[in-house]
């Protein structure tokens, strides 16, 4: 079935990133102007929901339904309080600076995990790796931040299995010269990571940046760019990594993605939030429980 996408609002011109569905609004970043937009689906209707974000990139919620945001300039994971404030969650990792995280996700037990490129602060950075890290909360309710893989050096989007069993990654690099991948990480019983498997291989194309999951365990992934290859791309792939589907939306590099019920919202590069409306497809979050 092919996906006819409509926008949900006018383009703001600008990279939109991170939907975030709570059950009622859907939450998404708009990176270059430091915002969090909020967006009604029942009134199409969009308000600025929190200023001065310092590059807020990835949102998500965890079980408790508090929202977690990556401020790639602020160099931190922070929590918006619905009163406004604002809570450092981690910004250093064995008292060094992080490099600017992109996206996120949380498990069960309100674990952090996020990825730390290096991205546009080469010349300040003082992490030399480029990982995914992970956030874990302290009976005091600070967190302690550890690093979770060794391998990667471009990680971006970032999602769990069903059962949590399993780490998505995308290795995403930009350099000619390195690993534009999906990848599957098996999660230990400590959180430890094993070895992963290459589910996808973009080859020299632009790989994934944002992705979600479906009710069926399903990865929903936005891949792919003008310069090459097929596009922009919405990918659906079995969690063995096979194709299901391919939907081209109507922008240049589709950014992050989340299902509200059947409808799928897609951000871009170009400031878009897209919506394909009944995808046969239905999203699956920590929160809100379906």
């Amino acid at each position: 079935m092919s996906w006819k996408f409509e926008d949900a609002i006018p383009m703001i011109g600008s990279i939109t990133e991170g939907p975030a569905w709570d059950g009622t609004y859907l939450y998404f970043s708009n990176i270059a102007l430091d915002r969090v937009l909020r967006y009604d689906p029942r009134t199409e209707r969009v308000t600025v929901w929190r200023t001065e974000t310092n590059g807020g990139n990835g949102l998500n919620f965890d079980a408790r339904g508090r929202l977690f945001a990556c401020e790639g300039r602020g160099r931190r994971i922070a929590r918006y309080d619905p009163d406004g404030s604002t809570v450092t969650v981690v910004d250093r990792l064995r008292g060094r600076r992080i490099n600017g995280p992109n996206d996120l996700a949380i498990d069960p037990q309100g674990r952090i995990w996020f990825s730390d490129p290096i991205g546009q602060i080469a010349a300040s950075v003082e992490l030399d790796h480029a990982s995914i890290l992970r956030a874990d909360p302290l009976p005091d309710g600070t967190y302690g931040c550890v690093r979770a893989t060794f391998d990667t050096t471009g990680p971006n989007g970032l999602l769990f299995s069903r059962d949590y069993s399993v780490l998505y990654v995308a290795q995403s690099d930009w350099r000619a010269n390195a690993r534009r991948e999906l990848r599957a990480y098996p999660v230990g019983a400590d959180g430890a990571l094993g070895n992963y498997e290459v589910l996808h291989d973009f080859g020299p194309h632009r790989g994934i940046d944002g992705m979600t999951l479906d009710s069926e365990g399903r990865i929903v992934a936005c891949a792919g760019w003008e310069g090459s290859g097929p596009g922009g791309m919405i990918y659906v792939f079995e969690p063995n990594g096979r194709i299901l589907e391919t939907h081209p939306p109507p922008c240049e590099r589709p950014t992050n993605c989340t299902f509200v019920g059947a409808d799928l919202y897609v951000t871009s590069i170009q400031g878009h939030l897209l919506r394909a409306r009944d995808t046969g497809l239905t999203g699956y979050l920590l929160y809100p429980q379906a």
